[in-house]
Parts: C-alpha cells; structure tokens; sequence
C-alpha cells in the first residue's frame, strides 16, 4: 500500500513497455508441502532487521516459525539500471555469525569463498527444514521505482535476475523470485507510466527465464474504484505467476495525522470506514474478478500496528493530533511491543483496536488472524503471508496462529 512499512528510511531506522513475452510455461511444481490446512504460509525476512531489530535467521528457528513456514521471502533485493542487484552485501553474505548467533551453533570461517550474512544463515536454516522455500523479493517502496527502465527490456532484467538468484557463491539457496512493484502504471514512493501492459510483459518475461522455480509477485490491495489494481492487468499477468501476496494492509494510519482513526489492516467493510474499498475482501474479489485463480493469491496479514496519539475515544473514527510513538518510526509499532503496552480493546471489520491513554492503535491478534484464515479457507484462497516476521513475540505466536 501507499507509505508502506518497506521503505528504506524504515530499514535504517532499523524498523522499511515491451512487447509482450509469448513464450508460457507451466506454473512450478517446486512449492513447499502444505504446512497446514490454509495453504501456503510465507513471511517475509527483512535483510536490514539484522541492524537496530536485532533480528536474524536464527530468530525465525528459535520462535518454532521455521518449521510452520513453507515459504520465506527474502526482502529486498534492488532494481537498478534495468537490472536485480543486492540490497546490502554485508548483511546479505558477508555478516560474520559466531556459534552462539548461528541458526545451527556452528561458527561461520573467514575461508576464502565462505559464504557467511543472512545467505548463509538461510541455506543452513533449509538444510534443517528441507521442505522450506526462500524466495528473493525485488523492489519494495522505495525500490521499485526500478521498474520502469526494467519494463522497458524485460528479457534483459528477467536474465539479470536469474543469474543473481544463481551465483555460484549461494547456489542451491533461492527457489525464486519475488516482485514487490508498487506500483506498476501508478503512483507509490514515485510514479510509474508504464502502462497497462508491462506488468504482464515483465512477469511473462521473468516465467520465460525462470523455467519451473518459483515466480511470485507481492500486489496492492487497492480495491477502490478506479484504484490501483486497475491500473495493470493482474488478471492477464497471474497466467504467468505461482501466486500473488497481496497486500492487505496499510489501509490507513497516520499520514492522516488528525485521522478519522482507523484499523490499517479491516478483513471486511464497516460502518464509518474512511474509504470504501480498503478492506481486503474487496481486494480478494477485485482480484478474483479480473480472472486470478483464488488458489493463486495469498491473504497478507501485517505483524505490525499503526496508531495516533490525542485521541479521545475508544471506536474507530475519532480525531487525532498526529501519530502515536514508535520504536523505530512514529505511527507504527510491532505487534510484540502493542501486545503489552496497549492491548487490544475491541475488534471492528475483522481485525482488533486499542485505545490507551490518548493512543490509538489498529493491528492483528491471533484471535483475530484466526479469523482472517478462516475467511482464506473459505475464499479457497492459496494461503497467507506476513509482513513480517520481526513483529512477532519471541515464541512465534502469531505465525503460529496464521498456520494453525
């Protein structure tokens, strides 16, 4: 969504038209086994969490959320000059982990070619767990404003991605790629004008490389009218994908500093909502309606709030004088830190509120994440994803709740 929580300046805060491909090949077979009955289960790694979260690879493994994953999304790689690149070599596959910091208690060497950082960590995390799956993400909010010069030869950023997926140096770590453009042929951190089309000619493109791995892309939950999931043809683009991770969250918070208070992640509509079309069932329905096979969208859930402060009543709607503090960034807050210090007071459109003092906050429960994964089971949806797994209590337990 717009002022989406993956924004550079949140990951150092330490919170962050061709032609088209005709070429099709059939969807990969290389999907992890289903760790539960809702599907999938993905979650999102950030590479800076490594900085000011103090959250690694071995985190994932200690909270019991590595054996309830199918999938992890590595996020994020760059776009630039047409092109994938990584984000930030360091923490990517230079970071040093001594035995006690390692997924597995086993030290990384300074070996000429060692492969150490969040890549290492990953592929000895796969070994513990061989039926998971890491997917490379690619964008984000402040990236993907890459796209467009790679939409302009989608073949050749489609073959720049494929050989960084499958450098020699961590051969064997990524099943796939993952893109995070937010957004194409609109407006996010900056506006693209691609057109209708590159979004499809893109992912076409990146099929045609890619053969059988994994091919996913994260999208809007912009179910609005005239919104942003009708600026590309996600229906035509979805021949060409495993599935979507749609973005079901970030509705609303305090960029609107005055309010009305609001829940940025509302499962359904309700009374008062401040904009129509910003739940995720219109999303999920928009999608459906644009010919997405309900199997190939994933329910993104956020293990994040986003509150105001001099807020004077406990519903929904009431009037703000800016946002709430947070750890990292005001507005925002996870949802292992809201859980104690402002615990959900009431639930409206599928997803819980709190009001303390003079602070309002909007995020997810388990309770109510349960509800959200029923609603996928009963949408036939592929499954859920999580933005992401910092958030989380030490022992995992929402994740545990998604994957219940």
């Amino acid at each position: 969504m717009f002022r989406s929580a993956r924004t550079v300046i949140y990951a150092i805060t330490g919170l962050f038209a061709a032609s088209l491909v005709t070429v099709a090949v059939a969807p990969s077979a290389t999907s992890a086994p289903l760790a539960s009955s809702v599907g999938k289960v993905g979650g999102y790694f950030t590479e800076w969490g490594v900085y000011g979260r103090n959250y690694h690879v071995k985190n994932v493994e200690t909270s019991g959320s590595a054996a309830k994953l199918t999938h992890i999304n590595y996020a994020f790689g760059n776009v630039t000059n047409g092109q994938c690149a990584i984000g930030d070599s360091y923490a990517a596959y230079d970071k040093y982990y001594d035995a006690s910091s390692s997924v597995d208690g086993v030290s990384d060497t300074w070996d000429t070619g060692a492969l150490r950082g969040n890549f290492g960590q990953l592929t000895r995390l796969k070994r513990m767990h061989p039926g998971l799956k890491v997917v490379y993400s690619f964008g984000g909010w402040t990236w993907s404003s890459g796209f467009t010069q790679a939409a302009q030869n989608p073949a050749a950023f489609a073959d720049s991605c494929y050989n960084l997926l499958n450098d020699p140096r961590w051969a064997g770590l990524f099943d796939g790629i993952d893109i995070d453009w937010e957004y194409p042929n609109a407006c996010g951190n900056s506006c693209d004008s691609s057109g209708r089309a590159a979004f499809t000619n893109l992912m076409a493109a990146l099929r045609a490389r890619f053969g059988g791995e994994l091919v996913t892309a994260a999208v809007t939950g912009d179910g609005t009218s005239g919104g942003k999931l009708e600026a590309a043809d996600y229906g035509g683009a979805s021949a060409y994908v495993d599935w979507y991770n749609v973005m079901t969250y970030d509705y609303f918070g305090a960029w609107a500093a005055t309010g009305p208070t609001a829940p940025h992640s509302p499962l359904t509509s309700y009374n008062g909502i401040p904009t129509a079309g910003f739940t995720s069932d219109t999303a999920i329905a928009k999608l459906k309606a644009e010919g997405v096979p309900s199997g190939k969208l994933l329910l993104g859930i956020g293990f994040y709030g986003r509150g105001w402060t001099g807020v004077g009543q406990a519903a929904p709607g009431g009037s703000a004088t800016g946002a709430a503090q947070g750890t990292y960034e005001a507005g925002i807050e996870d949802y292992k830190v809201l859980k104690t210090r402002c615990p959900s007071t009431g639930t409206v459109g599928g997803t819980a509120y709190a009001f303390c003092g003079s602070e309002w906050w909007g995020y997810d429960t388990p309770a109510t994440i349960a509800g959200k994964i029923g609603y996928a089971r009963g949408q036939s949806l592929g499954g859920a994803f999580v933005w992401e797994l910092s958030g989380d209590t030490p022992d995992g337990e929402l994740l545990t709740a998604v994957a219940s």
